[in-house]
């Protein structure tokens, strides 16, 4: 192994715990998202075309959960998105503090070895474990974006991004 390979497989620059924090946050501040909408625009209001925000956020949980429980039991389920139960805010914002705890279990469950395994996350995302959960990161930042957009066009001030 060459010295770059040497130096890249010992150095760290987050600990598990941290990721773990850092998507927390993340999640933390798409939840002030999710309660800056009015109820009736939750579901409805969009831009461009793009879809409502609650069906973002319904995309979110989604993948959180059962993304992270396939990794931990090494299942290719399919990805399924519907989640028709959740017609409410408040429904929303309860599953969302559902997941919360999960998440934390699921990803304890991990071990920090396999995070440069390879998994084929829904049948669909053939890559390291690590680059599954950046997915998971990456994706509800951009959804999150698309909720600020939509807040700002119904004139409603979204939480700083820094307020994680």
């Amino acid at each position: 192994m060459d010295q770059k390979h040497q130096i890249m497989g010992t150095s760290q620059i987050l600990s598990k715990a941290e990721l773990l924090n850092h998507w927390q946050g993340h999640r933390r501040l798409t939840r002030k998202v999710i309660e800056a909408f009015p109820g009736d625009q939750l579901f409805t209001f969009s831009v461009g075309g793009m879809r409502p925000f609650a069906d973002l956020a319904k995309e979110m949980l989604a993948i959180a959960v059962p993304g992270l429980q396939g990794i931990v039991d090494r299942t290719e389920s399919d990805y399924e998105e519907s989640q028709p139960d959740i017609k409410t805010k408040a429904q929303l914002l309860l599953r969302w503090d559902e997941a919360t705890p999960h998440i934390d279990a699921l990803f304890d469950q991990i071990p920090e070895a396999d995070f440069h395994v390879s998994f084929n996350l829904f049948g669909q995302y053939n890559f390291p474990i690590i680059q599954n959960i950046l997915y998971f990161i990456d994706n509800e930042i951009h959804h999150r974006a698309q909720g600020y957009v939509y807040l700002r066009a119904l004139g409603i001030q979204p939480p700083f991004f820094w307020e994680r």
